[in-house]
């Protein structure tokens, strides 16, 4: 993640992200947990995953949104941001396959 570095956003967990076939999901980095929604769109040079989320930030109630794009068979770019908070460009890695 651009904003928060490996000592953050595998503090509690190691961060991960994870998306269902229904279009919902959940993430975890540092201590922002989240609850995902959201639906495959057309961009400029494809499809992304836009997404809103609901969760907690250090045990506070947070929300915010963002978005996921495919680069390959095994990874992503994204964005993440915190409603009225941080926000950080994200890259991820498949770390195992789940069907």
């Amino acid at each position: 993640m651009e904003m928060w570095d490996s000592d953050y956003f595998d503090m509690e967990v190691e961060a991960y992200i994870e998306i269902n076939p229904d279009s919902s999901g959940e993430f975890q980095f540092g201590l922002v947990y989240g609850q995902i929604n959201g639906k495959v769109a057309k961009d400029g040079d494809g499809e992304q995953f836009r997404f809103r989320w609901n969760g907690s930030d250090e045990c506070d109630e947070a929300s915010g949104s963002g978005w996921l794009k495919l680069k390959g068979k095994n990874s992503l770019n994204g964005y993440i941001k915190l409603h009225h908070g941080d926000s950080s460009n994200l890259v991820a890695k498949r770390m195992k396959n789940i069907l």
